[in-house]
């Protein structure tokens, strides 16, 4: 599996998204990819609340600990690289998290728009 270029979506070095809890398709704590990650694990999204019951309530709980897996399970405040497709959804359902735009890969772009990741664009 080789890496795309890691760029962010603003067109800079893409910088680390979260070491603890240890994220990114590689786990190198960034939002990588490559042409194997079919579901495009490049956003770069802080946790909240109201998302994590989201994202479970459509089948992806993030917020139960896997133990079988070394996942202790995702907390409002955790940065964490999101799918591409789940956050435009969650974003068109208005639950979206914010985002961490530097920790973003350029290849978030493919499925979503830079304006909206832009709208939901941590301070």
């Amino acid at each position: 599996m080789e890496k795309l270029s890691s760029v962010n979506v603003l067109g800079g070095a893409l910088t680390p998204c979260s070491h603890d809890p240890l994220t990114g398709f590689f786990r190198d704590g960034h939002c990588n990819t490559c042409a194997e990650d079919t579901g495009s694990h490049t956003v770069c999204a802080i946790m909240t609340a109201e998302f994590l019951a989201y994202s479970k309530y459509v089948g992806n709980d993030l917020s139960t600990p896997r133990p079988e897996f070394g996942f202790a399970g995702l907390k409002p405040g955790d940065q964490w690289c999101l799918c591409a497709a789940r956050f435009l959804q969650a974003h068109d359902e208005g639950c979206a998290p914010q985002v961490n735009l530097a920790a973003t890969h350029v290849s978030a772009l493919q499925i979503v728009r830079l304006d909206i990741l832009q709208q939901h664009a941590a301070p």
